[in-house]
């Protein structure tokens, strides 16, 4: 995709980036932390996460860093994936540095550990990119608003791709909050829609050696009827699906198909030529202006494309910057007010938190892998923009 013209010089990128947890603050800056998995498995997401906030924050100002005349300052704390960790890192930008927002983390565990001090220190956290129906749902509270897509909504596409009349659907996902959520979730999307989930497999996120949990699936699947899928829950590193792919699943008629992911991880997809699914984001999908900007200044400064998770940050440094806007104010009550059913533009169109429980509805993508020569990993083109009001999402809470 070719880049297209810079919209500020690089000279505002580059005091953007300054501002990172290294300018002197000053009591009327607007404070934000951003509190995530800096380092551990998930460091490639988190580092796109961050890229992504800043120029977010860098779009949403016009490359001012600067809200009604207050320099915007970002403070950087390491999670390390740690809960304990995640914890007392928030509390302590809450607290000592008194930040206005935090956003993070990376880890749906992690998230789950930081939501109850938002709720202590009634500051908001914007959770990004943290995925698990249950921080929306079950262990919310009112401060908390997220901007990631959540399990139901990663579900419910994927249904829409892979639940056809007949069909037989195993699982395999990781062991712990993001796969038991999404498993869940999925699950129940695929009522009504003729397909059946016959199988479930978990895994430790650990696993490198997936043959076990292959032949448990398999052997769950071989003798079922209809069109057999073998969907994928995975986030990090360790994917399987190459492994399983090099098992040769299709002896069994079995077909592997999961939803989108970080471009690193979708050189795997190189080996799944037609395989459907949904996805969260793919940089050359949305079509508008924000995107276009994202794509271009990405290219320009990185010389590659924006990933799954710099979307996501950037949604988020959008959303904070609206709100303060919205409500000519950093304090917390105002900032809630102002952002219950607030509807704002990201790179992937229109988003809006929803009142009930602050989750950011949006659109996904159902998309078919394409392979070209060209390009190192399978290239998902878009079937069908699945929008807001394609899909129920429950409330959970």
């Amino acid at each position: 995709m070719t880049p297209r013209i810079s919209r500020w010089p690089a000279a505002f990128a580059a005091a953007a980036l300054l501002l990172t947890g290294t300018t002197a603050v000053f009591a009327d800056d607007i404070k934000i932390a951003h509190v995530y998995g800096k380092t551990g498995a998930l460091e490639a997401y988190a580092k796109q996460s961050h890229t992504g906030l800043m120029m977010g924050l860098e779009y949403a100002t016009d490359g001012t860093m600067e809200i009604n005349g207050r320099k915007i300052v970002v403070i950087e704390k390491d999670t390390q994936l740690k809960p304990d960790i995640a914890k007392a890192a928030l509390a302590e930008a809450y607290g000592d540095d008194e930040v206005d927002i935090a956003v993070g983390p990376v880890s749906s565990g992690v998230a789950l550990a930081m939501l109850p001090v938002a709720e202590e220190y009634e500051k908001l956290l914007i959770v990004e990119p943290a995925v698990a129906d249950s921080i929306t749902g079950e262990n919310w509270n009112r401060y908390v608003f997220r901007t990631s897509r959540n399990s139901s909504q990663d579900a419910i596409a994927n249904a829409v791709a892979l639940g056809q009349e007949g069909a037989s659907i195993a699982t395999l996902a990781q062991d712990y909050a993001f796969g038991r959520d999404g498993v869940a979730a999925f699950k129940e999307a695929l009522n009504g829609t003729g397909a059946n989930l016959v199988f479930e497999e978990y895994a430790p996120t650990d696993t490198k050696d997936f043959t076990a949990h292959a032949q448990r699936i398999f052997d769950a699947l071989k003798d079922e009827p209809g069109r057999k899928f073998l969907f994928v829950i995975w986030a990090g590193g360790g994917n399987p699906i190459s492994k399983i792919q090099a098992m040769e699943p299709g002896r069994f008629g079995v077909e592997i198909a999961t939803g989108g992911n970080i471009l690193a991880a979708m050189k795997a997809y190189k080996e799944l030529p037609g395989m459907e699914g949904a996805t969260y984001y793919y940089y050359e999908i949305p079509e508008n202006p924000i995107n276009d900007w994202l794509v271009a200044e990405h290219f320009e400064r990185h010389g590659t494309p924006p990933d799954f998770f710099t979307a996501g940050g950037m949604t988020a440094g959008l959303a904070i910057a609206e709100a303060i806007k919205k409500a000519g104010s950093t304090e917390t009550e105002d900032l809630i007010a102002a952002m219950k059913g607030m509807e704002f533009q990201t790179p992937k169109g229109k988003m809006m938190f929803r009142a009930e429980d602050h989750q950011a509805l949006q659109s996904m993508y159902h998309f078919k892998i394409k392979v070209d020569p060209d390009v190192e990993w399978g290239v998902p083109e878009l079937v069908r923009e699945l929008k807001i009001e394609d899909m129920e999402i429950p409330v959970r809470n």
